[in-house]
């Protein structure tokens, strides 16, 4: 009977989550809140086990990143890239587009996607302004390539913190099995979003002139904070990829990197705060402990078990199928909590397949899940934050115009990720 009601909270939460009606932190939190009334899950798992609780580490690392991030804000840097970028397109709207998709698969990859999103869409409404095209095409590009982009490394997405923390997986891990396949994808993708969106990449060179008359410099607000925030990003993420050698978590880099900046910048809280997404992070917080509640009361080992007696001892087999369903549920629900919820699955699958004797299920998770978000405006926490800023600023994205180039970029991103999967590990 506990199973059954843990199982109907959590459908149900998934439910508000996928359609947007009530605010999707409300609903976790309330989600986690009736887990503990019914008994799911209690305050010793939901804040101290490891496999049934909050998983700190991720909470921590997004903090962390967030923060400096927020320091970095403050210095202009972003707006310096974005006018840089266009200068170098000389004005063209396709040239630069293609620079600022570029620039933000190169930030999503040494942050993460959120907030390389929060940054990147102001940036770029403004630089559409300039460039006098429409912000709609860029931005819905941005998305996927933000999406794409981040599942290169360990911060670049949330759903690899999380199969990182679960699987025991470092830094230098998704740069060998995931950066390699992410940049071919890329090399693919760009091209097909300059052709999709072609008929808006257009401008006149009156509009051109205006943009190369711009003076990048003087978009660069802080220029002492600015190398100081330079300085400790670069050492973190060397420290990133030291792991291994350093034994020191990702969280545990991120956070020392972000109280070192914090206390040489000279801010005061309130104004690196701000930029930190909480939501996010109470977000995971939650989902973390209604997850951990179905893993207490059995209901992912049922999945799990199914799921094994479909797949039998075939390691390719289940491989395939992970990377097909995660593509296609993370693009019906948010992947993050997709991957939270199979984690475990995948976690319980590596030990009953004896065929499998390496991690190739957890990075077929990983690419169907981060390459999936893109399918819809709810399959990843950046599309949902793109669309609020952009809605902000005056230009709505409806869910089928999202849809409508999403669908084509997760089918094309998801059918070159598969093969790459079963012939690297299964084969």
């Amino acid at each position: 009977m506990l199973t059954i009601a843990a199982v109907t909270v959590f459908l149900i939460a998934y439910f508000f989550i996928a359609t947007e009606k009530i605010n999707r932190v409300a609903v976790v939190c309330a989600g986690a809140a009736v887990m503990i009334i019914i008994g799911a899950t209690d305050a010793d798992a939901a804040f101290y086990s490891h496999e049934t609780g909050i998983d700190w580490n991720v909470i921590f690392l997004l903090l962390g990143m967030m923060i400096i991030v927020g320091v970095i804000h403050k210095t202009g840097l972003f707006e310096y890239l974005a006018i840089k970028a266009i200068q170098l397109a000389k004005g063209r709207p396709r040239q630069a587009f293609v620079y600022l998709l570029l620039l933000v698969a190169f930030c999503s990859a040494l942050l993460d996607n959120v907030t390389t999103i929060l940054l990147a869409v102001p940036m770029t409404i403004m630089v559409a302004k300039y460039l006098k095209v429409h912000p709609v095409p860029f931005i819905l590009a941005e998305v996927f390539i933000s999406n794409i982009g981040g599942a290169a490394t360990l911060i670049g997405d949330p759903p690899n913190i999380i199969i990182a923390s679960k699987a025991d997986l470092d830094f230098n891990a998704f740069l060998i099995h995931m950066a390699p396949m992410v940049l071919v994808v890329l090399a693919v993708i760009i091209p097909m979003l300059v052709l999709m969106f072609n008929k808006d990449l257009k401008n006149k060179p009156e509009d051109r002139k205006t943009v190369m008359d711009l003076h990048p410099g003087s978009f660069i607000k802080d220029k002492p904070l600015l190398i100081k925030s330079l300085v400790v990003l670069t050492l973190v993420i060397v420290a990133f990829v030291l792991h291994t050698v350093l034994h020191l978590d990702p969280s545990v880099i991120a956070m020392v990197g972000a109280g070192f900046l914090v206390m040489i910048s000279n801010l005061k809280p309130e104004q690196f705060a701000k930029d930190v997404e909480w939501g996010t992070l109470v977000f995971f917080a939650a989902l973390f402990i209604m997850v951990g509640a179905l893993v207490n009361v059995g209901a992912l080992k049922i999945v799990a078990d199914t799921i094994a007696s479909f797949v039998g001892n075939d390691g390719a087999l289940a491989a395939g199928a992970i990377v097909v369903v995660s593509a296609i549920a993370s693009g019906i629900v948010d992947n993050i909590p997709y991957v939270t919820s199979m984690a475990p699955v995948v976690q319980q699958l590596n030990g009953s397949i004896s065929s499998i004797t390496n991690d190739g299920l957890w990075w077929a998770l990983a690419f169907g899940a981060d390459f999936g978000g893109n399918m819809t405006i709810v399959g990843a926490s950046a599309n949902v934050v793109a669309v609020g800023l952009a809605y902000a600023s005056g230009y709505k994205i409806t869910f089928w115009q999202f849809a409508k180039y999403g669908i084509p970029v997760t089918v094309v991103s998801t059918a070159m990720a598969l093969p790459y999967v079963l012939i690297r590990y299964f084969s």
